[in-house]
């Protein structure tokens, strides 16, 4: 039996190396996603920490400088919040191409593994159709030489 040889084999080896390469970028952008996300909660946690502060100055004494610092503090953090809120966002919005991406290039590689099947397929067809005629080849001929 002969070998079977994919004649299109290196266009499967590309899409396999494309798609492991999205499944990377992939997991870098869930990755970013993931510490974007956890900024924005480190944000918020310190905003609340401010809040709190700012609650336990104003039933102490009332210095009128540290409640100012306070409020500026707190409005400085509702800053950095939306500024990382746009940074998660963004964020969201590579994972999702990524994503995308990763779909498009596991379809790819799919597909050219169905071409591949169907090339052995007939591949298998084709060897055996050779081999039957070489039996009857053979019988014909030691039939032949029976009589």
């Amino acid at each position: 039996m002969a070998k079977f040889v994919y004649r299109m084999q290196s266009i499967l080896n590309i899409k396999e190396k494309l798609e492991e390469q999205a499944r990377m970028e992939f997991a870098q952008a869930n990755a970013n996603l993931a510490a974007e996300e956890e900024k924005l909660e480190k944000l918020k946690e310190r905003r609340f920490f401010y809040e709190e502060q700012g609650r336990k100055l104003r039933e102490s004494s009332l210095n009128v400088m540290d409640l100012m610092e306070n409020r500026d503090a707190i409005e400085r953090m509702k800053e950095f919040i939306e500024t990382q809120k746009i940074a998660v966002r963004k964020a969201e919005d590579e994972v999702e191409f990524a994503r995308v991406k990763l779909t498009e290039a596991m379809q790819e590689t799919k597909t050219q593994h169905k071409l591949k099947e169907k090339a052995f397929e007939e591949f298998i067809r084709e060897e055996n159709a050779r081999e039957a005629k070489e039996i009857d080849e053979l019988t014909s001929y030691v039939y032949g030489q029976k009589r």
